[in-house]
């Protein structure tokens, strides 16, 4: 596997991961036309809708850029219009994994836990504006919004509750 496969592999795992510790289902589409890596959906939820989800952009990057309190990260057009669009029935996520550089540092094994390596961090682009690029924009991914479980749920809550960040 090169290591863009890695990457993208690396990625899906410490999500699923966390939607597991999380209850929660997680599914990849059949076919990636739409920007949409994995679907994540929640169960017996009581705020309107009874089983949310949410639709997953994955990235990964071993040379983040960090500026102030926002990682800068460069997207492609395609997924930036994707993931912007108002008018999808599940809210859409952004979610870029900071990894080290050299593989073999992205997993840490002891004697009684395995440590996933490094941190993963997200933003919502509903509603961001249309850009003249016809290549990449550069989207801020807010340093604060650190992926975890409790924001999983937090995500799918609102989700059910028919909102999106």
């Amino acid at each position: 596997m090169d290591i863009a496969q890695r990457k993208e592999q690396f990625s899906l795992a410490y999500v699923h991961a966390m939607a597991a510790q999380a209850g929660f289902n997680s599914s990849r589409p059949a076919v990636d036309n739409d920007s949409v890596d994995l679907v994540l959906q929640g169960r017996d939820f009581t705020g309107g809708i009874r089983n949310p989800a949410i639709d997953l952009q994955l990235k990964c990057t071993s040379s983040p850029k960090i500026s102030g309190d926002v990682l800068k990260f460069s997207l492609p057009i395609k997924n930036y219009n994707d993931l912007r669009t108002p008018n999808v029935l599940s809210p859409r996520y952004l979610f870029v994994l900071l990894v080290p550089d050299n593989h073999s540092d992205w997993i840490a094994h002891h004697d009684k836990h395995m440590a996933l390596h490094h941190k993963c961090y997200w933003t919502s682009l509903r509603n961001m504006p249309s850009v003249d690029n016809t290549t990449s924009v550069t989207v801020d991914v807010p340093l604060q919004q650190l992926l975890t479980s409790d924001v999983l749920h937090q995500l799918l809550t609102q989700a059910s509750a028919r909102g999106s960040q």
